[in-house]
């Protein structure tokens, strides 16, 4: 379990195809990591399988996506030097700063605009039209990892207002129209969604007895 809540930036620093799947190293900040521990790359929940400290004190893990894991995620894509959001698994007790988030990626959104009104960096991101429904006005979303708040609905998906600190310690400063993000929708809204269903089946006729 996570709380969207990035506290570090990591830099891919090596790429390979192995038995596990595609493996990921990361460099980091981490110097206390423990093998098979959670922590979520960009949003993705996904396991460390190795990890230490390099000389100059900066820490470094490896983690690996599976074939299932690339087709609804942007790792497949990933290359060395790309910064990723980084977010540790919450202990019990933890304060919940941003909303609860398990770290699954529902979906992968696309970035049609950005740019700055105000103090805060606008940026316009199309979603998939399953998860459309799931987003309200003000509500909760994760996007690359990071909690954020819905600040208006658009036909095809949600508009995203971004601080000048969450820009600054995350990578969504660097997104340009046409990047895909990895989004996770509010976990409740998908319980009520599929709640839900089988009434909604029934009022439009498509359930037979």
């Amino acid at each position: 379990m996570f709380t969207g809540l990035v506290d570090d930036v990591g830099t891919i620093t090596q790429v390979a195809d192995s038995v596990a799947g595609r493996e990921l190293r990361v460099g980091c900040r981490y110097v206390d990591l423990a093998d098979g521990e959670s922590i979520a790359v960009n949003g993705a929940c996904l396991t460390v399988r190795a990890h230490g400290v390099h000389e100059d004190g900066q820490g470094w893990f490896t983690v690996a996506a599976v074939q299932t894991t690339m087709e609804r995620t942007t790792i497949g894509g990933w290359t060395t030097g790309r910064r990723v959001n980084l977010e540790r698994a919450m202990r019990l007790g933890d304060r919940l700063g941003g909303h609860l988030v398990l770290g699954h990626v529902d979906g992968l959104g696309h970035v049609v605009r950005t740019g700055m009104a105000g103090d805060a960096w606008l940026i316009d991101v199309d979603l998939p039209e399953p998860l459309r429904p799931l987003t309200v006005d003000k509500g909760s979303i994760t996007v690359d990892g990071v909690s954020l708040t819905v600040n208006a609905l658009r036909d095809h998906g949600i508009q995203l207002s971004i601080i000048e600190y969450t820009r600054r310690h995350t990578t969504l400063g660097d997104l340009v129209p046409g990047d895909p993000v990895q989004v996770e929708v509010d976990v409740l809204a998908k319980h009520v969604e599929r709640l839900l269903a089988p009434q909604r089946a029934v009022a439009h006729g498509s359930v037979t007895t």
